[in-house]
């Protein structure tokens, strides 16, 4: 979405214009957009300030502090490693440093094919079953490292690769 097409002009604008009449819409609109395309790029940003009258610093802070938002595109599969303290405690780090291995990628990057993205998260409150990771919403309680390349190959395999 370098450039934005008149397709996904016209699709911003839509959104925009859904929450129009709503006091306070940034949320909504970036929801919907991240939702649309998967994140969220400086040119939309300028885009729904132009729509909103909402300044592009104001909306770029909002996409940088959430981060269910992203200014550039994740993978097919998100891998979320929980890092708060009860996974820590059991773990995490060498979790997702195991991940990171593998993938040959580290937190916040995406591998070169668009498969994974690797993300670090504060909690997902999942302590009970720490340590815990995420993916694509389907969370894999009391990971271990040993569990790890399973886990990558189970991923792979659904896109029919070895």
């Amino acid at each position: 979405m370098a450039k934005l097409s008149e397709s996904a002009v016209q699709k911003i604008v839509e959104i925009c214009g859904r929450y129009k009449d709503e006091k306070t819409p940034l949320m909504m609109i970036l929801s919907d957009i991240q939702n649309e395309y998967g994140y969220i790029p400086l040119e939309v940003q300028e885009l729904v300030s132009q729509q909103t009258g909402i300044s592009v610093a104001e909306i770029y802070g909002v996409v940088t502090f959430y981060s269910f938002f992203s200014l550039t595109p994740k993978g097919k599969y998100v891998i979320g490693c929980c890092l708060g303290t009860a996974c820590y405690v059991k773990g995490a780090q060498n979790i997702i440093d195991k991940f990171a291995e593998l993938l040959k990628i580290q937190p916040g990057q995406t591998t070169e094919d668009g498969l994974f993205t690797l993300d670090a998260l504060r909690c997902i409150g999942a302590c009970g079953i720490a340590p815990a990771v995420s993916i694509n919403g389907n969370v894999y309680p009391k990971m271990t490292v040993g569990a790890v390349p399973s886990v990558i190959a189970e991923y792979k395999a659904k896109e029919g690769i070895a």
